[in-house]
């Protein structure tokens, strides 16, 4: 079982930056892809970045030269660096973990980050 616990959320003027964190606990060993997703009101979830367990990364394209996703895994916790914030970037942001063996995906309880205009 793992557990994922999202901070870093709150209110920002458009332009600004925000960094949210993820701490990993429980069997983290069996953690591999790391990401960060987020559902805005009345969308679906959706991809913003991912991070492997060697540090390769994907990000949307909504969000590329603005969003930097990392992975310290030497203290189970993966960040994501949010510059020049936009108010389409409002939406609560979700941290998940993907289990090797069977692709199972670990889910936070979300963070609201707002963007005002």
């Amino acid at each position: 079982q793992v557990t994922l616990v999202e901070s870093g959320g709150g209110l920002v003027q458009a332009g600004g930056s925000l960094r949210l964190s993820c701490a990993a606990s429980g069997s983290i060993f069996s953690i591999g892809v790391m990401g960060w997703y987020r559902q805005a009101p009345g969308k679906q979830r959706e991809l913003v970045a991912r991070i492997s367990d060697s540090g390769i990364t994907n990000y949307a394209d909504s969000v590329k030269g603005r969003f930097t996703i990392s992975r310290d895994n030497a203290n189970n916790t993966m960040y994501l660096q949010m510059n020049s914030l936009k108010p389409e970037d409002t939406a609560v942001y979700y941290c998940a973990a993907v289990r090797r063996t069977d692709m199972y995906t670990y889910w936070g309880q979300g963070t609201q980050v707002t963007v005002s205009s």
